[in-house]
């Protein structure tokens, strides 16, 4: 059961295979060991939540743990070993068609009458479970539902999926996708098994995407530490030239308290102008990781591995210890809000970058 075809979906990233569509995942061993291991011992709770940040395969798990479940028939003469199942098993290739009878998948509805995707997902989405709890399960197989992302719920949803949780069907599994578990209601945790994911590695970063369609060369761990680990973020880094624009940044604001103000200015311009909001959204996005980077520097060292070329020989220069470490701290929560504040009301972006670096050599000035 799923929403047409020719809707848009809320759980699906532009460029990048839907999470459905993913043959593998890569690594959260743990997890799918940690899953595997309650199903063998026949000790499934009905309730499980998928945790960590956006992007680092949430979703995949839950649809791997979804085609899994609805391709067991009857007993097996051994332990599962893996989620695994074959693209021409019948269960896979219902749900690859989005036509599977045992499963549900609740997310952001669509709007008919405003034509876009609803911000939250609605009380009127969750109460399609009372009915497919109601429905017989297949042969005696489970009925699974994928809650994406839970976090995504408005108060009355969130109270329509606890009943669920508290009084669920035999052979039902619940999995909720959760960005920010700690949003959920604490009885809606209370009755879930944890599944937390953590973000990706240079390794399995380049494994993802290139299962992903995209080929990160020797580029995959720079696009990790910049990505947090994020696959979805990464393939947002890949399309805008991320890495470049970051290793530009590095440059321009490293030089400090010397900055080059035709370079900076050249950057400024980069971002501004009609059709480049995306462009100025990533470059204030990039300069909070740049400044958030640099004040780590200061207490643990340079991170590793490095995001750009040279980066290791700048953060160890503008952040030379703890004290510096709080000046730039400071920095970062402040210097990118009071950019975005500024564009929100149509102040001039060149000048909104011109000001961010002047006040970034201000800083540096301080500490040296």
């Amino acid at each position: 059961m799923s929403d047409p075809e020719d809707l848009p979906e809320p759980d699906r990233i532009d460029g990048v295979p839907h999470p459905r569509e993913a043959r593998a995942l890569f690594g959260h061993d743990d997890a799918e060991a940690a899953f595997l291991e309650a199903f063998n011992a026949g000790r499934l709770q009905h309730g499980w939540m998928i945790t960590g940040p956006r992007g680092v395969g949430k979703a995949t798990l839950a649809w791997r743990i979804a085609r899994f479940l609805l391709a067991q028939t009857g007993p097996s003469g051994s332990p599962a070993t893996s989620l695994d199942v074959p693209p021409e098993h019948p269960a896979a290739t219902q749900l690859a068609a989005g036509a599977h009878p045992g499963l549900l998948v609740l997310r952001r509805g669509y709007d008919t009458k405003a034509k876009r995707l609803r911000a939250v997902i609605t009380v009127d989405e969750m109460r399609r479970l009372h009915g497919f709890f109601g429905m017989r399960a297949t042969d005696g197989g489970w009925r699974v539902v994928i809650v994406d992302a839970a976090d995504e719920m408005n108060p009355n949803a969130a109270n329509a999926l606890l009943k669920s949780l508290e009084e669920p069907p035999a052979r039902a599994i619940l999995l909720l996708v959760a960005h920010c578990p700690s949003a959920l209601l604490p009885t809606i945790r209370s009755r879930c098994r944890m599944l937390p994911l953590a973000p990706l590695d240079g390794a399995d970063m380049a494994a993802a995407l290139t299962q992903a369609g995209f080929d990160p060369g020797a580029q995959a761990a720079a696009l990790a530490a910049l990505s947090g680990g994020s696959v979805g973020t990464a393939v947002r880094l890949l399309a805008a030239d991320g890495l470049a624009l970051y290793g530009e940044l590095t440059q321009v604001l490293g030089a400090a308290p010397r900055i080059d103000r035709a370079r900076l200015l050249a950057l400024a311009n980069s971002a501004a102008g009609r059709g480049a909001e995306e462009r100025f959204d990533l470059l204030l996005s990039l300069t909070e990781l740049w400044l958030a980077r640099l004040a780590r520097a200061g207490v643990t060292g340079p991170p590793q591995p490095e995001a750009a070329p040279g980066e290791a020989e700048v953060l160890a220069r503008l952040a030379p210890g703890v004290g510096a470490a709080q000046l730039w701290a400071g920095a970062a929560s402040g210097l990118v809000a009071r950019a975005r504040q500024g564009r929100a009301v149509n102040l001039d972006p060149v000048g909104l970058v011109l000001d961010m670096g002047l006040r970034v050599e201000a800083i540096a000035r301080q500490i040296a």
